[in-house]
Formats: structure tokens, sequence, C-alpha cells
């Protein structure tokens, strides 16, 4: 069994809808994750936030707006009239559901209920298209076997016991489509696992099933050793182990979510990043084994705060650390780097939600620094497999670039600088012609 998810654009449109079918069309068992439609969620975000504003007026002609997209998708997918019945039926279901939120008090519960609303119709429209060009294949509602604990983490055990109960009831299928992002909250709700969160339901129901192989389709030829977006001639990484694309995953590589990885290397299961436009381009392939040794990538995370206390008095007294991190603990605020010095600690966040509070807590301990419009520049590889040089082919390339924070030896994979957000272009350039340009040439 494998698992395969298809993103947003991946099924943007009924021709893309169309070419998925081909690519699943093999008769290997696998079980296909859905998102939605791209611009979809957006869109039913969009929905939510005038439904929170009462502007039922805005939020009807939103709905009408998508609901006609829908209608043209269902024109351009099917061929025969007794399925454009079925499948317009199908979305003014969905959308009648969504307008009834227009007629009373709109909530969490309520918005979360609309957002889910995406996937169920990709997959549905999914589904009928599969059953009119005769391909045998099940729709399995996610939400009958995943779900989220109280803490919103994954019910790992739930997922796999009940995702073998929906299976067994199809013995003879060989292939599944499901639903990613959504699924129930420990109260029985309709939730999601946020954005990103396909990929982290495919990862999940790749290791409740034992899949052989999970994989990732998007519109992207598997992970770039640098931001395309920045940088000219970029390439796909052919191997990643997973500490490494976790860690690129993290910092900025839009491709994967970073909570994706983990499901997949408790279990040992292979992820593959392949390209729905290019399906027979190699990808990269993600797995317990990497490829050869050094530097592998770069990546960026923008909206990065640089926190520092400085506290002569207190820095090396017992419990100072700890009493500095309880108070991100109480916030409930990651911390992504931290370095100290005699008279100092430094820290980054990305969440500057309750920073204010957070900084007036702080402030008992010592003098605090608050600077933000940083990024953290991530680079990434083996540096176990190659103790030498690294790091000097890092600082050469950025020797014009002031560097706020340095953080190297937490992680043998993992070398992070923050700078200044307004030099990050800049830094993924150079940093892209000191080291990629360079060990091209040694090549």
């Amino acid at each position: 069994m494998k698992v395969l998810k298809f993103g947003g654009t991946s099924v943007g449109s009924a021709d893309r809808m169309k070419a998925v079918a081909d690519l699943i069309n093999d008769g290997s068992p696998k079980i296909v994750v859905l998102s939605a439609m791209s611009g979809t969620t957006n869109q039913l975000v969009q929905i939510a936030e005038t439904l929170y504003q009462n502007a039922n007026q805005e939020a009807n002609a939103l709905i009408d707006a998508l609901h006609d997209k829908y209608k043209q998708v269902v024109e351009a997918l099917y061929l025969t009239d007794e399925k454009k019945k079925q499948a317009l039926e199908l979305i003014s279901h969905h959308f009648d559901h969504i307008r009834s939120f227009t007629l009373d008090l709109f909530t969490i519960y309520e918005e979360r209920a609309v957002l889910a609303q995406g996937e169920l119709l990709s997959t549905a429209l999914f589904q009928f298209f599969l059953e009119e060009q005769g391909i045998a294949s099940v729709l399995l509602p996610a939400l009958n076997f995943m779900k989220i604990d109280e803490n919103e983490e994954p019910d790992t055990a739930y997922i796999s016991k009940n995702l073998k109960l929906e299976l067994e009831k199809y013995p003879d299928t060989n292939l599944f489509i499901t639903q990613g992002y959504i699924c129930r909250n420990a109260f029985g709700e309709v939730d999601n696992l946020k954005r990103g969160g396909s990929d982290y339901s495919a990862s999940l129901i790749g290791a409740a099933a034992d899949a052989s192989e999970i994989q990732i389709w998007t519109d992207i030829d598997g992970m770039h050793n640098n931001d395309p977006r920045i940088v000219k001639d970029t390439f796909p990484i052919a191997e990643l182990s997973f500490d490494e694309a976790a860690e690129l995953a993290y910092f900025g590589a839009k491709i994967l979510h970073p909570s994706s990885v983990q499901p997949a290397k408790q279990k040992n299961i292979p992820v593959r990043l392949l390209n729905t436009m290019q399906p027979q381009a190699q990808g990269t392939t993600i797995s317990a084994q990497t490829g050869k040794g050094g530097i592998k990538a770069v990546a960026a995370k923008d909206g990065i705060t640089a926190i520092k206390i400085k506290s002569g008095r207190m820095l090396l007294a017992y419990g100072f650390l700890r009493s500095v991190f309880e108070v991100f603990e109480r916030y409930k605020t990651p911390i992504d780097m931290i370095t100290t010095s005699e008279v100092a600690v430094s820290l980054t966040i990305d969440n500057p939600k309750f920073l204010s509070e957070i900084t007036r807590e702080l402030q008992e301990y010592g003098q605090v620094e608050v600077d933000q419009n940083q990024s953290i520049i991530c680079v990434v590889g083996d540096f176990i497999a190659e103790r030498s040089g690294s790091g000097l082919k890092i600082f050469e390339a950025l020797k014009d670039i002031p560097l706020r924070m340095i953080s190297y030896g937490g992680s043998k994979n993992n070398i992070s600088l923050l700078i200044n957000t307004t030099d990050k272009e800049r830094s993924l350039i150079q940093l892209n012609e000191g080291i990629f340009e360079r060990n091209n040439k040694n090549a």
C-alpha cells in the first residue's frame, strides 16, 4: 500500500483532476489524499471572516461566486449528463450548508465546519469522475478515522485502529480516496490539522496503514537547494535524511509541512516529493539514509523576533534560564534559536502574539531588547560526514552581511543564522554562489 497526497494546484482544475486520475490508475494498492482545489480554502477563510463580522450580504456574494466556480468545474470535468446532474446536486448541498451559517450566530465551531468543505468537495467530485471513467475506487470519509486529542495533537492509536476498520470493509478494493487536512477533535466536532495539514494527513495515514511509501505530489519537482522564487538556477535535491528534511521544512521550505516528517520517520517509511506537472522527474526522496555529506540546501524563515535578556547579576544564577523558559512556556510560544554569553541570553520566536506580555515578564530578570523584522537563514546538510570546511564556506559567502545570532552544534544537520529581513535575498543569493556554484565547479 502506498499513500499519495495531491495538493491544491494538483487538483486545481478539471484538467488537473483528469491528470491525477491518469497518474493513480495503475492497479497498485494506494490511498489517495486530496487537498481542496487551489484557492478554495483562502476563499472559505474570507467567507468565515465576513460571517464573524455579521456581513451576511457580503458573505452570500462570496459564497455565490465560489459556487459558480464549482459549477464551471463540473461542466468541464464530466462527460455524461447523469454525472453532471449528480455533481451539481452535491455542490449545491455543500453550498446550501455554507449559506446556512448566515442565518445564525457564527463561532469557531462553525468556522471549522466551513473550512472543511473544500476537501469534502474535491474528494467527492474526484470520486464521481473515477466512477464515470469506470475506475474502481472507494471514498473513505476522513472524519471517520482522523482525530486529534485534547492537546490538538493527532490521536495516532485512534487513527490506526479506525483506518484499518474502514479498509477492512472493502477487502477487494485497491484504490481509496480520502480528504487531507480535516479531522474530528476530542469532542467529536469537525476540526482540522491547520494550514499545510494535508501533508500531515498523508504522513499520519501512511504510518497508520504501514505504507511502503508516502508520495507528496505538488507543482514543484522536489525540495530545492535554495528558494527558487529568489535564486536563479536552483536544483532539486535527490536524497535527504528525515532530519535534514525536517529542518528545511521548519525553516522555510514551502513544499513540505514541517510536522509531516515525524510520523514517516517513526515508521521508517520513505517520503517522495514529486511533481504532477512533470511526473517523470526524479523529485526528492526522504528516508533514513542521506546522500553525499556536506551542505545540501539553504532555506529562510521570515517573521522572526529576536529577544535579548541582559543581566550580569542573574545570568549565572541557578535557575535563571529555567525561569526565562517558563515565561515562554506560560504563553505557549516556541523558541527557534538560542545563544548565551556570560552576561546575556538571546533567543528568537516566530509568534509575536504575546510579545508584550513576554517582554514585561522578562524585565523582572534583566534588561530586555527586542528586534523584529528578522529572518533565520538555515543551512542544512550532514555536517558530521564533512567535519571541516562547511562553516568557512558559509561565513565567507556572508562576510558582508551583519549576523545577529549564530547557532551551530545543536544539530548535526543545521547551522542557523539570524539576519535582518532586508538582507535575506542578498544572503540567499550569496550563499548560492559561495556554496553551490563552488561545489558544482569542484564536481
